[in-house]
């Protein structure tokens, strides 16, 4: 199916949106590398393992409500309202929206961060109630204490989120992904300050610095959104009028969000569970490990996503067309171009690729192997990105928290079976997140055919098994880099280590760039005439 003239043009400037958008989160994504990199330079020895668990364990506590409400549900539910707000009624209409969230939102976080911070030793226990005799009576008073420091940080990323939404909305998307790069900034520079300031030797003391670390970055990615803000002429009031029918609608939508990211979280604290149990340096390991699956899911899924989501909302003004169907059909065509050579990556050389950005750690095996069960499930967990804010841009909210609750029975079961009857260890935990993405992702996409009856699955699915001829010969040349690269230079230093991995990879991903534009694949038109449009000597070539 040939693209008309309107359409090839939105998908250059859905292209051009999206590389800006990448970029900026890539940014964000090799920052936060650094910051667990700091970390485990810090505590990546066998003897300070203990710590860094620790330290994991309680930041879960606060980074899971992050994902419960500021970039999960409250940032989906207030993005869909406001541009509809925006498109339908104007920018006055907006802005009072916008101002009433954000009060509401203030009062909400923080009374939720008061009553985090009084009953966090009841939730550390929950979290502890599966672990292993390593964590004493000690270890349990630390994590409380580094939770409790911590909890804050949900009310400022929960503003930060709302204002990237605002944004997002007026089409202004490279500040807002910038942002989160101060997060990571104030993490390293401040947290690794004050916690050396208290506790030279870095043991259990500094990482009360390293969690102040993470409130000053929580601050930071929120205030440098406000020179941008105040461009699109937006000013932020109190406005307390939370009877008005959009503040119940952004709710509304919230509510099933935040039951259905609630499932997704539920999982995330028992992996933990079941990881503080299997072995010293598991929660840590897949951890870390998750943060390098992070990189391209950030990069290119909440990249499409970004942009996508905005978008499908508008196409779902007045009903679902063909204009909402195409929308959906994009993000996932170009997800599935970009996430499959970052699954091969990372599952085929997860080891020297952790070598590079971990050298010289205990951990270093441990996360390439997590890395691996993580990678199966990349592409699925990518389109989840795409997949599940098209039911709120439908007005089909609860389908996605009904799914997700079916996630944490099979989870749990399967968390049980793989580490208490077969034993497998921490590596099964990472298995059962990508068993679960692939499962969440056919589940949804099948129900959505029942409200937009014209998908285009044949023209996603005539891209993708031309991405996965691509992926299937990458894969076979990472293999031999492996074995006949990597196993060479093994003992070398580590620049000339970090320089083989940077010139392979450089090298497969022209080698499956190459092979998508010679199989026809139009995405890849569309990014080389980007490139070329930034760098016109390519023209020649």
């Amino acid at each position: 199916m040939a693209d008309s003239p309107r359409q090839s043009e939105s998908n250059r400037q859905a292209a051009a949106a999206t590389g800006k958008i990448g970029l900026a989160v890539m940014a964000s994504r090799v920052l936060g590398m650094a910051r667990d990199a700091f970390m485990i330079y810090l505590f990546g020895d066998e003897s300070k393992k203990i710590l860094s668990d620790c330290f994991n364990l309680a930041f879960k506590i606060p980074n899971l409500l992050r994902d419960l409400f500021a970039e999960g549900a409250l940032s989906q539910a207030f993005v869909t309202t406001f541009v509809k707000k925006l498109q339908v009624e104007g920018e006055r209409s907006a802005w009072k929206l916008a101002n009433k969230i954000m009060t509401l939102a203030t009062v909400a976080m923080s009374v939720i961060s008061l009553l985090g911070i009084l009953v966090a030793p009841w939730i550390v226990d929950f979290i502890l109630m599966a672990s292993s005799q390593a964590y004493g009576s000690v270890e349990r008073e630390w994590i409380i204490l580094f939770a409790r420091i911590m909890y804050p940080f949900i009310l400022v990323v929960s503003l930060a989120a709302l204002v990237m939404g605002v944004l997002n909305a007026k089409n202004v998307f490279g500040m807002p992904a910038l942002a989160s790069c101060f997060f990571n900034l104030g993490c390293i520079i401040g947290g690794g300050l004050l916690g050396w300031l208290i506790d030279p030797t870095w043991g259990f003391k500094s990482l009360i610095g390293i969690s102040i670390g993470v409130l000053i970055g929580g601050l930071g990615q929120l205030v440098v959104q406000f020179p941008s803000l105040k461009k699109v002429g937006f000013r932020p009031r109190w406005d307390f009028d939370w009877r008005d029918s959009s503040v119940k609608k952004v709710l509304s939508l919230m509510i099933p969000a935040v039951i259905a990211a609630s499932a997704v979280q539920v999982n995330v604290v028992v992996n933990a569970a079941f990881a503080a149990s299997a072995e010293a340096g598991g929660v840590s390991a897949l951890s870390y490990a998750f943060r390098l699956m992070q990189l391209p899911i950030g990069v290119f899924g909440v990249a499409i996503a970004t942009v996508t989501l905005p978008a499908m909302s508008r196409a779902a003004i007045g009903g679902i067309g063909d204009e909402f169907a195409a929308m959906l059909n994009r993000g996932l065509k170009m997800v599935a171009i970009l996430v499959l050579p970052c699954a091969v990556g990372l599952g085929f050389l997860a080891l020297p690729l952790t070598k590079a950005v971990f050298p010289n750690t205990d951990l270093t095996n441990m996360i390439a192997y997590a890395l691996q069960a993580y990678a199966i499930g990349l592409l699925f967990y990518s389109w989840m990105k795409i997949v599940q804010p098209a039911y709120y841009a439908i007005d089909k909210r609860w389908i996605p928290m009904a799914v997700s609750f079916g996630s944490i029975a099979v989870n749990f079961v399967c968390n049980w079976y793989f580490i208490r009857v077969l034993g497998w260890g921490y590596r099964s935990l990472a298995c059962t997140t990508s068993l679960i993405a692939v499962l969440n992702f056919t589940i949804l996409y099948a129900l959505l055919h029942r409200y937009a009856k014209n998908l285009h699955t044949k023209n996603v699915w005539n891209t993708l098994w031309r991405c996965l001829v691509a992926a299937f010969v990458m894969a076979e040349l990472a293999w031999l880099a492996n074995q006949h690269v990597f196993n060479q230079v093994s003992g070398s230093s580590y620049l000339i280590r970090l320089s083989i991995v940077i010139l392979v990879v450089a090298a497969l991903a022209a080698v499956y760039f190459g092979l998508c534009y010679v199989l026809g694949v139009r995405e890849a038109h569309d990014c080389l005439q980007m490139i070329k449009r930034r760098i016109p000597w390519l023209k020649k070539l």
